[in-house]
Formats: C-alpha cells, structure tokens, sequence
C-alpha cells in the first residue's frame, strides 16, 4: 500500500496544493500514510492566494520543513510516492544539485536514491537554461517533471476545475486510480 508525502513550496499556484489534498482526501482507501511538509513560504503564499489557512485542516501526518527525524528522511520508511507541489525552482534546484537542506530536499534525494516516484509540479514561467537543465537532471535521475500545464479538453468552468487538469494528471502518474476526464475517439 502506497506512503504518500507532498511538500509544498513557496512557488505561486497554492490552488494546486489545496486542489491534490483534497483530490487524495478522496482516495483514501489507495494509502496507508498521507503526510504533508510545508515551506514557510508555501503558508504565506497559500494565505495570500486562497486567503484562508485550510493548509492546516486535512487529514495527514504534519512535519516541519527542518524536522529531519520525519519517517521519510529515511528510505527504510517506504514512502513510496513523493509530490512537490507547486515547486519552487529554487527547491528543484536544490534537488537537482543534491542539497539537502532541508526536509523537503532531503525527502525527495531519500525518494531518488530508493528509485521511488518523485513527481515535481513546477510553476514558474518562462524557464531559463538552468531550469531546463535542472529538469533533465531530476529526469535522468527519475523523477517526473510535471508542469502546472492545464489541458482545456474537459471544458473547466471554475479555477479550481482547471487546476484538478493539471492535478488529475499527477494522480495518474502517481498510480491512483481517479474516476476523471478521459480523452476519448
């Protein structure tokens, strides 16, 4: 049964954050563990876009950026499913380069190094060469670079409707099984 971490950064799009929580508050039944790891930016920002703290009301397990005690700063844990998101390109940076300075970082060179799913939605746009490259690297090493890209196919009607696009498809490349739009012929 899957272990799950997201970690939250202070990159914009906390829609994105609030819309995965509470897509895997519906999937329960597919893990055994849900724990969550926040920047202090990543609060901030979530304050300042959704103008609420509801970052502190779901059901999971919740650790400090610095607390490297947290079960997932090991591999013998199991975490199996890591999600950073959004992704700040400060933290893939730090990914990319193996600095661990904090939990956030050293959880997500734990899932590498274990050859776990690591699945980072980045937002920040344009991207620079050192973006690019960063990307490449966390690719070639496997992890999953997922753009906060949303697809219109479905017809959104609500922000968080064409947030759920992007984060419909880091629930299927994490494994779970979600009843969501489907491109058919």
């Amino acid at each position: 049964m899957n272990k799950v971490l997201v970690a939250i950064t202070g990159a914009s799009g906390s829609i994105y954050a609030k819309v995965l929580l509470d897509k895997l508050k519906s999937l329960q039944g597919q893990y055994t563990e849900l724990s969550i790891v926040m920047s202090n930016n990543a609060k901030e920002v979530w304050k300042v876009e959704l103008q609420n703290e509801d970052y502190k009301n779901y059901s999971a397990k919740y650790f400090d950026k610095h607390d490297f005690s947290a079960p997932f700063a090991s591999g013998s844990a199991k975490y199996n499913i890591m999600i950073i998101a959004p992704c700040s390109m400060g933290t893939l940076g730090r990914i990319a380069g193996g600095i661990s300075d904090d939990l956030i970082t050293r959880a997500a060179d734990v899932v590498l190094k274990e050859r776990r799913k690591l699945i980072m939605m980045i937002r920040d746009t344009p991207y620079n060469l050192i973006h690019i490259k960063n990307m490449e690297t966390i690719t070639l090493a496997g992890g999953i670079i997922c753009p906060a890209t949303p697809s219109f196919y479905s017809l959104p009607k609500t922000l968080e409707d064409v947030a759920a696009t992007v984060v419909d498809r880091i629930i299927d490349l994490a494994g779970f099984d979600a009843n969501t739009y489907r491109w058919s012929s």
